[in-house]
């Protein structure tokens, strides 16, 4: 059995963040896409320190997926979850950790945007955990999640 553990990201993960999200099954980007986006080592690691958090999934010691939020914004980043770790429910747990998050920091509510095409797994998986269609705009969906407010 492998030893499957989560954590809070450190900026000495962040080499480990673009070789699995550079390798997802579904919405691959190259480094080259990424950079074009201002998505880089550097602004990520910047970011760490800023308002953006993030988790991360290691099995054996190997970074298998990760989440990121903006408690600024409200804005969930991203989520990357290898192809062969998808399915064992890592990224509803990397999720539930955002969103617990953002609640905590303040936010009522959660964004994030996705591909249009309703028959990636991304959709069903966001809609399965409550987020709902928001709006669609400049080629994206837009979704939201409304966050508890007792906390």
């Amino acid at each position: 059995m492998s030893a499957v553990e989560f954590r809070e990201i450190a900026a000495a993960d962040v080499p480990a963040l673009f070789h699995v999200r550079t390798r997802t099954r579904e919405n691959t980007m190259t480094l080259g896409e990424l950079q074009r986006l201002g998505i880089t080592p550097r602004s990520v690691t910047e970011s760490l320190g800023k308002s953006t958090k993030g988790w991360l999934c290691e099995d054996s010691d190997r970074v298998i997926a990760f989440a990121m939020a903006d408690c600024a914004t409200g804005e969930f980043l991203v989520i990357a979850v290898l192809p062969e770790s998808e399915g064992k429910g890592v990224g509803g747990r990397l999720m539930a950790l955002a969103e617990e998050w953002l609640t905590v920091s303040g936010c009522t509510r959660a964004w994030l945007t996705t591909d249009l095409d309703t028959t990636l797994r991304a959709y069903g998986f966001y809609r399965k955990r409550g987020w709902a269609d928001w709006k669609i705009e400049r080629g994206l969906r837009w979704m939201e999640l409304s966050l508890p407010h007792d906390r």
